[in-house]
């Protein structure tokens, strides 16, 4: 943060540790791992679920009638719940792959360029287990895969996970299902296993290991990105409600006892306000446990001194989930630019779009906001583009690329860029 900022903002309380910096040592670890399932396939895949999920699997992949039997084992409801967030999930999927087109256009006469939009052949989904048993989680990695075409979709999740688990991942279409977990789960679809094949690319969030064999598997395939601890940021103004503001952190925080939870305001009384707020729901709150240590190590509440103050502090953080709570939101909400998710009104809260209003819960955090967005049906697909040429395209960009190639010194490329402009001429 720049100095002159964080002496203009007065912190009613900052974070006792650095969420962003405060990780275990796992690089070696997660290194030995992926080198031992690249050189044992399902031996060593096996032995790290024995070792890490205290799991015995026999067989790595899920059968089409365990999928079903996990389906028919869910209740009633909570399959019209999962087929409802599935529903929402592909309604904004096919809306966002509609504004994703082919394109052809003349950048000259006679040079035609385009692009075609490709499906990945094949992607594998990450699915956490976590301590609860997250059933959007598969809904929002593997539903906007199937909507862009992807042929062959590879879904690993932990060999201990809820069988309610299973079931989503097979609603929401996956083609394969795997009962593994962690850096192995990631290390079997980069490198393929004799029961696992090859993916593409891999997408969807994991603890600190799973994030690191991601980050240490790309390049030889694809990867959405490398989440951290969840996060919520919330901007308020003199009109934000004490209870529904400290409702929300809370909702994140139990998430996980790294979560980064925070509010950046305008009004010291409301910043005030939170503060008790918060301490009065966690002295009831269930889950407590997880919430509590979240918000005494990573809890923030700041107080700014202006409006460009609490903007400019909330672009530097680029929060994974950031709420707006002003008099005017959706005015407010044009002056933001760095943010994974943006939840624009005190009616929009982060919990829908987590379990079932259609966006995707899969987000940037630790500041990735300020470069990219979070998960869309466009990770799913390849814009590739091409060109062709008529005898007048060539006439026009044949000279200067032999020009510029001459003066490369690339005496290949200027051969290349003059050949076919010569045949022409000689044909002429």
């Amino acid at each position: 943060m720049p100095n002159d900022l964080s002496a203009r903002l007065t912190f009613v309380k900052a974070p006792a540790r650095d969420a962003v910096g405060d990780t275990a040592p796992v690089a070696d670890t997660v290194a030995g791992i992926l080198s031992a399932v690249k050189a044992r396939g399902d031996e060593a895949v096996k032995e790290f679920s024995a070792k890490f999920d205290k799991a015995d699997t026999p067989a790595l992949e899920i059968t089409m009638e365990e999928r079903e039997a996990a389906v028919a084992a869910l209740d009633p409801q909570t399959r019209a719940d999962t087929e409802f967030a599935i529903a929402n999930v592909r309604r904004f999927a096919e809306a966002q792959m509609g504004t994703i087109g082919a394109l052809e256009t003349e950048v000259l006469p006679g040079v035609h360029a385009g692009h075609r939009v490709i499906p990945i052949a094949r992607v594998g989904c990450y699915v956490p287990g976590g301590r609860f048993p997250l059933l959007s989680a598969p809904v929002m990695t593997i539903v906007p895969a199937v909507v862009a075409g992807v042929q062959e979709i590879v879904a690993c999740l932990p060999p201990n996970a809820h069988p309610a688990m299973i079931a989503g991942c097979h609603l929401s279409g996956a083609t394969r299902i795997f009962r593994i977990g962690g850096a192995q789960a990631i290390a079997a679809m980069a490198f393929g296993t004799e029961s696992v094949p090859r993916v593409n690319k891999i997408v969807g969030p994991g603890n600190a290991f799973v994030n690191e064999a991601k980050r240490q598997v790309f390049g030889p395939v694809g990867i959405d990105q490398l989440a951290g601890p969840s996060e919520i940021f919330i901007l308020a103004d003199e009109t934000g409600d004490a209870e529904m503001i400290a409702t929300d952190l809370l909702a994140q925080a139990e998430h996980d006892v790294r979560t980064r939870v925070g509010l950046i305001t305008t009004h010291a009384p409301l910043a005030e306000a939170v503060l008790q707020e918060v301490e009065a729901q966690l002295a009831t709150l269930s889950t407590a446990s997880v919430a509590r240590p979240a918000w005494d190590d990573y809890g923030l509440i700041a107080v700014a001194g202006s409006e460009e103050d609490m903007i400019a502090y909330s672009e530097e953080i680029a929060a994974e989930h950031l709420q707006v709570h002003t008099a005017d939101p959706k005015d407010f909400a044009l002056k933001l630019s760095n943010y994974g998710s943006l939840f624009i009104g005190e009616n929009a809260s982060v919990v829908y779009s987590d379990k079932c209003s259609g966006t995707n819960h899969t987000l940037p955090t630790m500041g990735a906001g300020q470069y990219t967005g979070g998960l869309w049906v466009g990770s799913y697909v390849k814009i590739a583009t091409h060109q062709w040429l008529t005898e007048e395209g060539i006439k026009a960009v044949a000279p200067p690329a032999a020009r510029q190639a001459k003066s490369e010194t690339l005496e290949g490329h200027r051969r290349a860029a003059q050949l076919r402009l010569d045949r022409m001429q000689h044909r002429g």
